[in-house]
């Protein structure tokens, strides 16, 4: 029973830190965006340079969902 409820605690703590980091990039995302229209900068200058830092946040993301899924 105890062993249940460590593996419930585990699956809502991946929950909790895959909802963080889904916030993140999508604030990471707006903030940047934000700041370059502010600058005057291209949107798709900006996105080549935002580009691999989201694919290191999705990779983390898509890390933590399979982990929870095998839970």
């Amino acid at each position: 029973m105890a062993e249940n409820l460590e593996h419930t605690e585990t699956a809502q703590e991946l929950a909790e830190v895959i909802e963080e980091f889904e916030q993140y990039r999508e604030r990471l995302v707006k903030e940047t965006m934000e700041t370059a229209k502010r600058a005057k900068l291209p949107k798709t200058k900006v996105l080549s340079q935002l580009e691999p830092e989201l694919a290191k946040i999705d990779a983390i993301l898509q890390n933590l969902r399979d982990r929870q899924a095998a839970l």
